[in-house]
């Protein structure tokens, strides 16, 4: 059996290891695209779209890390003579 399309607000914050309030916070703000379905509006998001925010998080922290190298760490650690 395939893994269900929509995920529960709790199965993302599972899987990413943060907490209800952080996912909510992440969807309301347009980071992580999701829909309301049912009267009640419950938020599920698309496993597709959670694979592919959790890859452009990748290659924001690759484009972070490049613009903020660790200077001076080889100096730091080198052994006292």
């Amino acid at each position: 059996m395939p893994p269900p399309r929509f995920l529960l607000m709790q199965d993302v914050a599972d899987e990413l290891n943060v907490s209800m309030s952080q996912v909510y916070h992440m969807v309301r703000s347009g980071e992580l695209p999701a829909v309301k379905i049912g009267g009640r509006g419950q938020w599920r998001i698309e496993r597709a779209k959670l694979e592919e925010y959790i890859e452009r998080k990748y290659s924001e922290t690759a484009g972070w890390v490049k613009e903020n190298p660790l200077a001076g760490r080889d100096e730091d650690e080198s052994e006292p003579e």
